[in-house]
């Protein structure tokens, strides 16, 4: 039976991956409370394992007295002189002698507790175990078998324990079955009560950055940057890149020869359409690489607004702002930056009315954000109202309104009266 117990010990600590120390000492803290349990706290007792036997070792230490107390009236801390002198003549009071007691003798309920703490300490043992081996794993890509479905997503053996997919950490249209092998990237790892739960993703920007580096020597290496991804998971994905050696392209690093590189990301995320952009510190011409394959005719940077206003050919809005405005969405958000995609012929329009009210708000000495919280934002609103709009949005008295009108005549003058005439005439 020792011998059993050792083998099982060697058994355990090998297959779990727990060390021997810490299972012997597990084991002598299980046998130590059952035996407190059976005799109460005041008992005084030492137990080791024999690893040479294979035993458990329990010893009872009890004082020397002459007469017991009524506080152990059991002895379970004293011994009398007369019953002590059996065991050792010599012994004196205040001596301190000890007694083994056999395990066997605990009983089956403690037998079961002592059980039960070796079960649940090995547990968590067990579990501490995997939580270190898998909270410095963040960022890494793992593989695994789809075992089953909960409410919360997907649950992958990883072979010591189990990863979530949850549902928003899926790609939009992927399906699985049992018994399918997936890869994911580890984006958490929680220390629960029932063990650690580790979080894993599909759909996040870091999973793109990791295939990258995966198949990409120059990204894994370093010499090629990954300074930005950003994704609409299944569907399509922007990538910048930045080279850090002059003679390395990144874009082509990272396409590889005849795309084979890329291609083995595409093929991993089912599909979905990358477009590698090179970074650039200067924020216009990053932008005009974000927004590819649209052709840009100028940027407008606001710093104060974080905003920009990009102004495209006509014929490029499409191409700019993409399928469900995805091109421009994934730029912004690749950017960090809110764009705003024009027209050169809505630019022009929309610059001419705005400097046309400037002109105006100079003339009429009123200043133009009180034209717009007034709600006057064009020439045409401004010609429209009446004179008592005007007083009481701009709070400008009779002489001003005629000074106001008279810049508006004279700046943006209405279609003259004569060219209806001519209208007109040419009709009849």
């Amino acid at each position: 039976m020792s011998m059993e117990l050792k083998k099982a010990i060697d058994q355990i600590s090998k297959d779990k991956g727990l060390e021997r120390d810490m299972l012997v000492a597990t084991l002598e803290e299980a046998v130590r409370t059952s035996v407190v349990r059976k005799y109460g706290d005041d008992i005084d007792v030492e137990v080791s394992y024999n690893d040479e036997s294979g035993e458990i070792e329990v010893y009872q230490f009890k004082i020397v007295v002459a007469e017991l107390d009524d506080e152990d009236e059991d002895g379970n801390a004293h011994i009398v002189l007369e019953e002590a002198r059996k065991h050792d003549p010599s012994v004196q009071i205040d001596d301190e002698m000890g007694f083994r007691l056999k395990v066997e003798d605990l009983g089956r309920i403690a037998a079961q507790s002592a059980k039960q703490v070796i079960i649940q300490r090995m547990r968590d043992a067990e579990q501490e175990l995997i939580y270190d081996e898998f909270k410095d794993r963040r960022g890494e890509i793992i593989s695994g078998i789809i075992q089953r479905r909960d409410k919360a997503g997907w649950i992958i053996n990883l072979g010591r324990t189990e990863a979530l997919l949850p549902k928003e950490e899926q790609i939009p249209r992927e399906h699985y079955k049992r018994g399918d092998r997936v890869q994911a990237i580890i984006i958490e790892v929680r220390k629960e009560g029932r063990g650690p739960q580790v979080i894993v993703s599909r759909s996040h920007r870091d999973y793109m950055a990791a295939l990258f580096r995966r198949e990409v020597p120059e990204v894994d290496d370093g010499t090629v940057q990954i300074m930005g991804v950003a994704r609409d998971p299944g569907s399509r994905a922007k990538v910048a890149v930045l080279s850090r050696e002059r003679d390395v392209d990144p874009v082509g690093a990272c396409v590889g020869i005849r795309g084979s590189r890329i291609q083995n990301v595409v093929q991993e995320l089912r599909g979905e359409r990358i477009d590698i952009v090179v970074w650039s510190p200067e924020i216009a011409t990053y932008a005009r690489n974000a927004l590819s394959p649209a052709v840009i005719s100028r940027i407008v940077v606001d710093e104060e607004e974080n905003l920009l206003e990009v102004i495209v050919p006509d014929d490029q809005l499409t191409n700019a702002i993409g399928r469900k405005g995805q091109n421009v969405k994934l730029a912004a958000k690749l950017l960090g930056w809110k764009i705003d995609i024009y027209t050169e012929t809505r630019y022009n329009e929309a610059n001419a009315i705005g400097r046309g009210l400037e002109q105006i708000a100079s003339v009429a000495e009123i200043s133009i954000e009180q034209f717009v919280t007034a709600g006057f934002q064009s020439i045409e609103r401004l010609r429209e109202a009446s004179d008592e709009e005007l007083a009481s949005g701009l709070g400008i008295d009779d002489n001003r309104i005629a000074d106001l009108r008279a810049a508006i005549n004279f700046l943006s003058p209405a279609p003259s009266a004569s060219n209806g005439d001519d209208a007109d005439g040419e009709t009849e």
